[in-house]
Formats: C-alpha cells, structure tokens, sequence
C-alpha cells in the first residue's frame, strides 16, 4: 500500500524532492545565499529611494505651503496698514479742507503760508510717502519667490 501512495504522489509530483533531501542538502549553498541577500538589497535600496522620494515630495508641498501661507499673511497684514493709512489721509485732508475754511471765513491772508497749515500738510505728505511706501513693499511681496535657502528654492533650482 505504501507503494500505491508513493507511486500516486509521484505523479502528482508530490514527495519526489523529500527522497532526496540529506541533511547535507537541508543547508543552503552559498550562491543561493548571495542571491537572495542580493534580492533583499535591492528591494532595501528600491523601498529606500521610493520614501526619499516620497519624502522629498512632501518635504517640497510643506515648503510651498508654508511659503504661500506667509506670503498670504504679509499682503494681508500690509494691506490693512495701507487701509489705516488711506483713512489717515482722507481725516488729513478732512481737518486740512476745514482748516483752511475756517481762516478764509476769518479774512486771513495767505492761508497757505499759515505755520498750522503747513503742518497739517507736511503730516499729509507723510502719510502719502508712507502710503507709496507701503505699495511698493505689498508689490515685493506679491511677486516674491521662495529664496535660496528655502526647500522649495534648492529644488528649483536641480
């Protein structure tokens, strides 16, 4: 009966390689040893190269986002003081155009020499170079790019 199942699982290709199997052939040779330390070295360097990859990439969008969102918080900030500059100048003018009213209303002469005039125009015209000032460095911003030493920069650049 042991025949029957021994030739049955010959067929069926089941038990040939046990017959064979000494202890000494239970080892692994070396070749197939260097093979398959070869075969694990390579999936390492590949799942290694994957994740820098992967890394490199998020590395990258974090910088972007980071850039953008300080970038963002910098027009907005500027804007706002541009804003409370423009309504300094509009109140200026305001006292300026009521100012200059008042004296005429008085008979005053040469209003436009008057030490009170002159000063609420010499803090107008500091409100306006503070105001150009302003737009010059929201235009900065506006067109800004990440710098060299920035992430998103060094990888430009490559």
């Amino acid at each position: 009966m042991t025949e029957e199942k021994k030739a049955k699982g010959e067929q069926a290709g089941e038990g040939t390689e046990t017959q064979h199997l000494t202890p000494q052939s239970t080892v692994p040779d070396a070749g197939a040893t260097e093979e398959h330390h070869d075969r694990f070295k390579d999936a390492t360097d590949n799942l290694k190269e994957t994740t820098e990859k992967l890394w490199e990439g998020t590395r990258h969008a974090w910088s972007t986002a980071t850039f953008k969102a300080v970038q963002y918080k910098q027009l907005v900030q500027k804007k706002i003081d541009l804003a409370a500059l423009h309504k300094k100048i509009s109140a200026a003018h305001h006292d300026l155009g009521k100012l200059i009213d008042d004296l005429r209303e008085e008979g005053k002469k040469n209003i436009l020499n008057l030490s009170e005039v002159r000063a609420l125009m010499e803090k107008l015209d500091g409100y306006k170079e503070a105001a150009a000032s302003l737009e010059e460095e929201i235009e900065k911003v506006r067109i800004a790019t990440p710098t060299a030493d920035t992430p998103a920069a060094e990888e430009k650049q490559d």
